[in-house]
């Protein structure tokens, strides 16, 4: 696995003037990999936008190393950079009490009279959004930590609608949520494949990167 970073060049309005949504960075993180991009079972590329001192920075997880030359096409000359993720992957440990950030689309599945599949959601109120974090930490391996016996460490740091235009069939505002707070692995298989594979919906478009630092 990489990760993979790159500052993007905001002071240029004209290089990114195609960057109006999601989609347009989902081509672009695409378009760094570009022997995949005629396969149908291309491996799934986990990426979200992280804003650092006042400056925005497109970060990637991928199974193949990226094109940094492609990674640099909207952003600062010079500040590409990737790494090798698995050496930090194979040194967590059960037990470990680490920082975590993670951008996600929180929904749920409603059912619809005469639909099969239901209708999928966006949870709107802070409480239905940190809840359903909280409903999916056991099932990916951690827990959270709390200073306070049953009030567990961690806090909604940004929240934003942000366009979607889907080719052909318009345009939609996914809900993006960032948590942030302290976790404990309790399970080191679940917990791997969370941040390899992500958590929650619309992966595709900047969602469901989970990263730690340790403490």
């Amino acid at each position: 696995m990489y990760l993979s970073r790159v500052e993007i060049d905001l002071k240029n309005r004209r290089k990114i003037s195609d960057l109006s949504h999601l989609g347009a960075y989902h081509n672009w993180v695409e378009s760094c990999f570009p022997k995949y991009q005629d396969k149908d079972n291309r491996p799934r590329n986990l990426w979200r936008i992280d804003i650092l001192n006042g400056k925005s920075y497109l970060l990637v997880l991928s199974e193949q190393k990226p094109d940094l030359e492609k990674l640099t096409r909207y952003g600062v000359l010079g500040t590409a950079i990737t790494k090798k993720y698995d050496d930090f992957l194979d040194k967590l440990y059960v037990g470990e009490i680490l920082r975590f950030r993670l951008t996600a689309n929180p929904t749920r599945k409603i059912s619809v009279p005469g639909q099969r599949q239901g209708r999928i959601m966006p949870h709107i109120t802070i409480a239905q959004q940190k809840k359903w974090f909280l409903d999916r930490t056991e099932n990916n391996g951690f827990k959270i930590v709390g200073i306070q016996e049953n009030h567990p460490e961690f806090d909604i740091v940004n929240r934003e609608w942000k366009l979607l235009r889907h080719k052909g069939s318009g345009t939609a505002r996914l809900s993006c949520v960032t948590f942030e707070g302290i976790l404990e692995i309790t399970d080191l298989k679940k917990f791997k494949n969370a941040m390899i594979n992500g958590i929650g919906r619309e992966k595709a478009y900047g969602m469901g990167l989970l990263t730690v630092i340790p403490m």
